[in-house]
Order: C-alpha cells, then sequence, then structure tokens
C-alpha cells in the first residue's frame, strides 16, 4: 500500500483512533487524559490580583481533545471535573471543590469537545490549522470561564476580564505554539509507518 493510499484512509481518524480499537482502550485513554489534565494542573503560577493561576490544564485539555477526539475528550474532562468535585485533588494547586475559577474547567470540557470534532476533521493536521483550532478551544475556554468567575466573585465584567483573561493571553500563545509543532509532527510521524 503506497503512503498516498494510507493518508487519506486516515482522514476521519484522530491520534487515538491509530491504536487497537477496544473498549479497555478506550477507557484507558479517558482515564489517561483526565489523569494528564490533573498533572498539567499542577504547573500552577499565582496571578496577582487574579483568582485564577497560570496553569498547564488548558494546554492538556486541547492537547486531550485534539488527540482523543470529541467523545473520549468530552468523557476525559468530564471525568476530571466530576472527581475534582468529588475531592480529588487534582485541580490547579492541588485543589478540589468548586472554585471562582471552576468556570474555566466546564469550559475546557466543551473545548476539548469541539477541539476533539475540529481535529476529526483534519484540523490537527497542519501548523496552521492547528493554531486555529487551538484558538477556538482557548476562546471556548474564556468565554465560559470568564463569564462564571465574574459572577462567582462579584467581579464587574471589565474585572473579570482584567483578571481572567488579559493576563493569560501570552501564555496562551505559547501553549497555542507548542500545539501547533506537536500534533503536525505526530501525523507525519504516525503517516511514516
Amino acid at each position: 500500500m503506497s503512503t498516498a493510499a494510507a493518508t487519506p484512509a486516515r482522514t476521519g481518524q484522530v491520534l487515538a483512533d491509530l491504536l487497537p480499537a477496544s473498549r479497555v482502550r478506550d477507557a484507558a485513554l479517558v482515564l489517561g487524559g483526565a489523569a494528564l489534565t490533573g498533572l498539567a494542573a499542577q504547573i500552577s503560577v499565582p496571578v496577582p490580583g487574579s483568582p485564577v493561576p497560570v496553569t498547564g490544564q488548558t494546554f492538556a485539555a486541547l492537547l486531550v481533545g485534539t488527540s482523543l477526539g470529541a467523545g473520549r475528550g468530552f468523557l476525559a474532562l468530564a471525568l476530571y471535573a466530576l472527581a475534582g468535585i468529588a475531592g480529588v485533588p487534582w485541580f490547579a494547586g492541588a485543589s478540589s471543590g468548586v472554585a471562582p475559577s471552576f468556570g474555566y474547567i466546564l469550559g475546557m470540557i466543551l473545548a476539548s469537545t469541539v477541539v476533539g470534532a475540529l481535529a476529526r476533521r483534519g484540523a490537527d493536521r497542519s501548523m496552521l490549522r492547528m493554531a486555529g483550532t487551538m484558538l477556538v478551544g482557548e476562546a471556548i475556554i474564556y468565554a465560559i470561564g470568564v463569564p462564571y468567575l465574574a459572577l462567582a466573585t462579584g467581579m464587574s465584567a471589565t474585572a473579570a476580564i482584567a483578571a481572567g483573561l488579559t493576563p493569560f493571553l501570552i501564555g496562551d500563545a505559547l501553549k497555542a505554539a507548542l500545539a501547533m509543532g506537536a500534533l503536525p509532527t505526530a501525523w507525519k510521524f504516525a503517516n511514516k509507518s
């Protein structure tokens, strides 16, 4: 089978689909995606004047969605959120429960689902499309997280944007750049095998 014939067969797939299909695989991927997000959340740097820290959590959530696809990405982030609410200390700073920053976690569930659907349509195959996918995912996270922050803390919309969006834009650009290189490169290696 030629490489040209192999590439179209992979359209409609995400990276996780390259592994042999089984329910055990899917369960392991969902658990692994939740655990990766929990581990990445421990990379946490407080932001002065904001109840929301800079974490690796959003990067992991978007990476989980694009790598696992919409369904498994949703399940992984929903498991992450539910376990954290139940007391597993894997939210930022080894915390759990519902905090003013919980809206970002809700946003990550939706974002993981959307970027997973985009990845299944090939949005993770090139640097430019991956950049757009990451921007869409980040926008979803902020569209839910910032209003939730405002409601949970009583901040005005302007104050919530200043505390929950503006300080994170440079870091998000760096995370998008990492993803822009990582996923298209992974597909190049997969297409050579």
